[in-house]
């Protein structure tokens, strides 16, 4: 059955669908970025909402900055803005139609579509999915790059820009002008601080070309943490195939596994849905929690992820499954990660990582290494060396996390240990093939990379531990040396 609004009625039985009625929704909400992840997360939860008959004018209207955007709302447009979501769990399959989304803007230069939405008063909420490397902080010294030449390009053209955030300030100076009064700013990436960084960015773009502008949104605007987390696949052959199997005809999916959680502060300068009744947690807490899933789910990622590119396991389950890989995910979690993360209400570190082992397990989702492993220049960065800050100052163990870094060197060499070649995966993939082919003869050269490691390049011991593991790799193999480490 072709999805759209005509033919929700007639699904096969057993697929939910919404039982409201969306020709009277309104819009509250413009999301930027319609990725997978938001579509089974944000858009999620307001339609759990939406299903107990509440928040009706808080709709989401789409947006994209980038030319391939385009492609995605074509799609969702063709079928009246409807997901079909595929929940995959050990123990089956369901499916559920969500129509919290109404609209997707047109995608033009300069954005204006976008500006003109964002204006508008009954916008109360601009929420963000541009991925970890999106927000033009310098992963190296956590400093806004005002050099970047989108950044350039937009405080150059503030009434045309190119950037998300150069439309956020685009529409806040309007509503500035016109006294319509501020929105919330919220990002659902997994960064840590995720709203203060998306602040940072905001107003230091701002300050280029109107620094009253900067000042009166950095005094109104709000920009609330959160965490979020629901692993969720891109969508492929397999995925249509799926939808197609349970009797719908989406050209869009999503599939997603059996578990999310979010967690956001209560900082909302224009109200918001109330997002406690469908389970999500507000707190004061949410530095705590980002904190645990970061370094234990997407650090924990990274341990996997580029290890099993180079042994061509393709699935993150596939990984759990392959017993030197669990051995070094288990013994880098337990030993060098676990003593840094705090415990959270209703959850300790130790069983944070039972949970997650769990979930990486699951077979039934079938999230390749590929896209686990994509964007290390800004996962790295993001996820890993934090943790590994905080070991030097502890004094406690770094050889784990050493390891995982000289398997992302191996890996950005471009072949895996068959000899298959490992395509681009990274926005920056030719200076770190260049980097990993200069590490061949002189291992620590990696890490002058500054961009990416600051001052731990200059760290004795993460130096030594670094060009030890990543001489035996090449010297060895992949396999050997992580069981060497598993067994000291």
């Amino acid at each position: 059955m072709r999805l759209s609004n005509q033919t929700l009625d007639q699904l096969p039985a057993g697929i939910e669908r919404p039982t409201y009625d969306r020709s009277q929704l309104s819009a509250g909400i413009v999301h930027i970025g319609l990725g997978n992840f938001h579509r089974a997360h944000q858009s999620w939860y307001l339609h759990r909402l939406m299903q107990q008959g509440k928040a009706h004018d808080w709709a989401i209207i789409g947006a994209g900055v980038r030319p391939y955007d385009e492609q995605m709302r074509l799609k969702l447009k063709s079928q009246d803005c409807l997901t079909t979501l595929i929940e995959l769990a050990p123990s089956g399959r369901a499916a559920e139609v969500v129509g919290a989304m109404i609209d997707y803007l047109p995608i033009v230069d300069g954005n204006g579509p976008l500006i003109a939405c964002m204006a508008q008063p009954n916008i109360r909420i601009v929420a963000l999915t541009v991925t970890e490397g999106g927000y033009y902080i310098d992963p190296a010294t956590g400093q806004f790059d005002a050099a970047h030449p989108d950044i350039v390009h937009d405080a150059a053209h503030p009434d045309a820009p190119r950037t998300a955030f150069g439309a956020m300030i685009a529409a806040l100076k309007i509503r500035r002008d016109n006294d319509i009064g501020p929105f919330t700013g919220q990002t659902c990436d997994n960064i840590q601080g995720n709203g203060d960084v998306l602040r940072s960015t905001i107003v230091s773009l701002a300050k280029l070309s109107d620094p009253d502008l900067a000042a009166w949104i950095d005094e109104h605007c709000s920009f609330p943490n959160s965490m979020v987390d629901c692993i969720v696949p891109a969508t492929g052959d397999k995925e249509l195939a799926i939808a197609r199997e349970l009797g719908i005809d989406d050209v869009a999916p999503v599939t997603h596994e059996n578990f999310r959680q979010w967690v956001i502060e209560d900082k909302f300068c224009a109200g918001r849905p109330p997002w406690e009744d469908v389970g999500v947690t507000i707190t004061e807490l949410v530095h705590d929690y980002e904190k645990m899933k970061i370094r234990v789910l997407n650090a924990g990622h990274q341990v996997l992820a580029n290890i099993g590119e180079l042994l061509s396991v393709e699935t993150i389950s596939g990984c759990m499954a392959h017993p030197t890989i669990a051995a070094l995910f288990d013994k880098v979690e337990q030993t060098e990660i676990a003593p840094y993360v705090k415990a959270v209400p209703g959850m300790t570190p130790d069983r944070y990582i039972e949970l997650i082992a769990k979930r990486f397990a699951n077979d039934a989702i079938y999230d390749t290494t590929r896209r686990v492993a994509f964007d290390g220049s800004s996962r790295h960065p993001g996820f890993v060396l934090p943790i590994l800050r905080d070991a030097i100052a502890a004094g406690g163990s770094i050889q784990g996390l050493a390891l995982v870094e000289a398997l992302w060197a191996r890996m950005c060499a471009a072949t895996r240990e068959d000899g298959s070649t490992i395509e681009a995966n990274d926005p920056f993939w030719d200076q770190l093939i260049e980097a990993a082919e200069r590490a061949k003869a002189e291992p620590a050269s990696w890490l002058d990379q500054h961009h990416i490691y600051g001052d731990l390049a200059e760290h004795a011991a993460f130096r030594q531990a670094f060009a030890h593991w990543l001489d035996s790799i090449w010297q060895h193999g992949v396999k050997t040396t992580v069981e060497q480490y598993c067994a000291n």
